[in-house]
């Protein structure tokens, strides 16, 4: 067996020199070839003349067409112009109206980042000003968008990414080099639920072919509270993580990690596999890496500051930043030698993704949709239903069940609205606690739109207070207009973010000052109230009967906002000095349904009904158990196909 693996390893490496000097020919003679190489995914072309490809556009579309890969060229180091020369020349072609940031140059990869809050200007009409900058300075530059809200998180990213370019060199000619192996044809492929099946939370699910293991996302469960989560939590008592010690196999022979959004049961695992040895790439889409750096980093101070002991460190979330691979949606990825990777828009928060994996040359096709949307909201537009081939189905079932059919949007957002003017009359204030990340934006625009409008009849002269990560999570979203709805994405571009509007107040250090002010709404982080800022807020209004609590998404099983949701009439909640207290719960408590970041059954099934391929499996999935099987058996009656809802530790056979 081995003489065959290293016959085949001989194989791709003839092949891989074949894809090489396919590319040299397919060049101008006087581009001036130097090499080609793997990086990550991507074959990168390093030429002594790159002008000469950037005279006509579709060398590259052809080339790339040609070899099926998305190829890079850039100039070899020793015709780079010298960095204090190329700024000059840099200035001088970017207007300044581009408002440019920061221009950085990073040799390792012959590129310079350029930072604006206009990258349309620095682009330049059909990228004119970006193929001007190539040609009189051979960098290659890369444009990023400044956020229109300060951010410390995406400044953090990108001084990291600038600081560990050396490194992330090596890593992505690693990867390059694994994916780009020549291997045996694979027999059969195998999924094996990890977690977040017949339940909410720790989601992960195991892919295996005979030569690759792969990982879709790795995350932990909310249910415990902040305490639950750290590293002297028991995983077997409490559930709270994926069960990767039941999986016969060691983080080490992991090729990838597919990651779908920057949500902590999805992903809040992951800087445990670095901490113990992982050094894989993760792949994810450009905004879910900040956010991701956002939430972890988040929760890491808030298990320390309740006396626990993080699973991790800031440390160990660098390392798994340094080793992400970002990818745009239906960008064809291959991520080992035997799986391509596409992501499609998933309409659940900023950069969510749904993924449909290409398993083979042509052998089986899987689709994982992660937390989707198919419905309306006023950030994002709807799940992706268009796919090349689908044989299995994993699906969400967050509300699959008979009775989570949730009230028109419009009538929802009037019902909020109604509920938010009856407590500002009573003289309370309305705590609306939120996912730092998604509802706390779609309740921002909902709010903007209402209480900013001049012919509104919600029109209040009442604060709204912002406070916890919503802030942090709402700049991000100004760096990433382009996975926005249209609609939003052109006020983000023509500097008027509703995320800015004059209502929004940040809180900032003390809260007293909301306390002993008069009416408000405020918006806080800690959507289940087993954290965040949320907890404190509820700490304080709880026995005010003039004031509201709003609930407009998910509680978990067993968080206290699910306990608070069905009319707990006391909770025991801790003091200044952390003892517990017993409090009286006197304000109101109001449910408002349609504001979910997550498809109600009549979606979930439409979903499946609008899909332009029929699946020939579904894998329900990230719901309570009996929603997971009451959705199961409807879809396979309705559609005529194998639907189960497995369990976790469950492995299937899919080909």
């Amino acid at each position: 067996m081995e003489e065959k693996i290293n016959d085949k390893d001989a194989e791709g490496k003839a092949r891989n020199e074949e894809i090489f000097r396919k590319i040299k020919e397919m060049l101008p003679e006087d581009a001036g070839f130097v090499k080609a190489e793997f990086e990550g995914p991507d074959i990168v072309v390093i030429l002594k003349n790159v002008k000469a490809v950037y005279r006509e556009e579709m060398i590259i579309k052809g080339i790339a067409a040609a070899i099926k890969k998305k190829l890079i060229m850039r100039s070899d180091s020793s015709v780079l112009v010298e960095p204090e020369k190329a700024l000059a020349i840099i200035n001088e072609l970017v207007p300044k109206e581009a408002v440019a940031s920061s221009i950085k140059f990073v040799p390792e990869f012959s590129e310079v980042y350029i930072e604006a809050l206009k990258p349309g200007l620095v682009i330049g009409k059909g990228g004119s000003t970006l193929k001007e900058i190539v040609i009189r300075t051979n960098w290659s530059p890369k444009v990023l968008r400044t956020p229109t809200m300060d951010s410390d998180t995406i400044k953090g990213v990108r001084q990291l990414m600038f600081n560990e370019s050396e490194f992330r060199k090596k890593f992505l000619s690693t990867v390059g080099k694994n994916i780009n192996r020549q291997i045996l044809k694979s027999e059969w492929l195998k999924a094996t639920a990890l977690g977040g099946f017949r339940e909410v939370g720790r989601s992960s699910l195991l892919l295996e072919t005979p030569h690759s293991k792969v990982i879709i996302d790795c995350g932990i469960s909310p249910e415990p509270g902040i305490k639950g989560l750290d590293a002297n939590a028991n995983a077997e008592g409490n559930k709270a993580f994926p069960y990767l010690d039941s999986a016969n196999f060691s983080i080490n022979e992991l090729d990838a990690v597919i990651l779908t959004h920057g949500h902590m049961d999805h992903m809040g695992f992951i800087p445990y596999l670095f901490k113990y040895g992982y050094e894989g790439p993760v792949y994810c889409t450009p905004p879910t890496r900040d956010l991701a750096a956002l939430l972890l980093n988040d929760y890491i101070k808030l298990v320390q500051r309740s006396g626990g002991t993080p699973l991790y460190s800031e440390k160990d979330v660098k390392k798994m930043l340094m080793h992400m691979i970002t990818r745009d949606y239906n960008e064809v990825t291959n991520i080992t030698d035997e799986l391509k990777l596409t992501y499609h828009n998933a309409g659940h928060i900023l950069g969510s993704a749904t993924v449909h994996l290409h398993v083979g040359e042509g052998m089986y096709n899987i689709v994982h949709t992660g937390d989707m949307k198919y419905g309306f909201t006023r950030l994002f537009d709807p799940t992706s239903t268009k796919y090349p081939r689908v044989d299995s189905l994993f699906m969400e079932s967050t509300y699959g069940g008979p009775n989570d059919i949730t009230p028109n949007r419009h009538d929802a957002e009037a019902e909020l609205m109604e509920t938010i003017k009856r407590t500002i009359q009573n003289n309370g204030k309305v705590l609306i606690p939120l996912f730092a990340v998604g509802r706390s934006q779609e309740l921002q625009l909902v709010l903007e739109s209402y209480m900013a409008g001049d012919n509104s009849p919600y029109k209040l002269d009442v604060p709204v207070y912002l406070d916890g990560m919503i802030l942090g999570a709402s700049a991000i979203h100004t760096a990433y207009p382009e996975y926005l709805k249209e609609s939003l994405k052109n006020r983000i571009l023509n500097n008027r973010s509703p995320f800015e509007s004059e209502i929004f107040e940040v809180v900032k250090g003390e809260r007293e000052e909301v306390f002993e002010k008069g009416p408000a709404v405020i918006l806080a982080s800690g959507g289940m109230l087993n954290g965040g800022a949320s907890v404190e807020y509820f700490k304080h209004l709880v026995e005010d009967a003039r004031n509201t609590m709003v609930f407009v998404g998910y509680n978990s099983a067993n968080s206290l906002g699910r306990r608070v949701q069905n009319g707990i009439s006391e909770v025991a909640l801790p003091n200044e000095d952390g003892k517990l207290v017993s409090m009286k719960v006197n304000m109101g408590i109001k449910t408002v349904e349609g504001f979910s970041g997550h498809s109600d059954r009549r979606q979930l099934i439409s979903f499946v009904q609008k899909l332009n391929v029929k699946p020939k499996s579904i894998y329900t999935m990230h719901g309570e158990e009996q929603k997971c099987e009451d959705l199961a058996r409807t879809l396979g009656r309705m559609m005529h196909i194998d639907a189960r809802a497995p369990m976790n530790l469950d492995s299937i056979r899919l080909k």
